[in-house]
């Protein structure tokens, strides 16, 4: 008999900005933020190709966005995949704040160092 796969786990790496989702103790993917006040501002998600078709995406963002709730901060969506999952998923409605060109610059001054 096999046995079953481990289910992956997500984890918040503060030191790279980023929640990872691990497969196996293998990085499969990742969402990037940045903190700006009390927002948290995501700009990229990304999963391995080899890990592609999994849903580990959504389940990644859900554990994200949970934790920026528990935490007591507010979602700013620049990413184009969170903003998708957020337009799916009305339960993070309540910390969600827009996208503003102020934040857009915000997040390229903070990229660019």
């Amino acid at each position: 008999m096999t046995q079953p796969a481990p289910a992956p786990t997500v984890q918040r790496v503060d030191a790279k900005h980023r929640y990872e989702i691990l497969v196996d103790g293998k990085t499969a993917g990742l969402t990037a933020y940045r903190d700006r006040g009390d927002q948290r501002v995501f700009y990229h998600t990304e999963i391995d190709d080899a890990f592609a078709g999994q849903g580990l995406a959504s389940l990644l963002v859900q554990q994200a966005l949970t934790d920026v709730r528990a935490s007591g901060k507010r979602i700013v969506p620049v990413c184009p995949y969170v903003a998708k999952f957020l337009k799916k998923h009305d339960e993070f409605a309540d910390i969600t704040d827009p996208v503003t060109p102020e934040v857009l610059q915000w997040l390229e001054t903070v990229l660019a160092r």
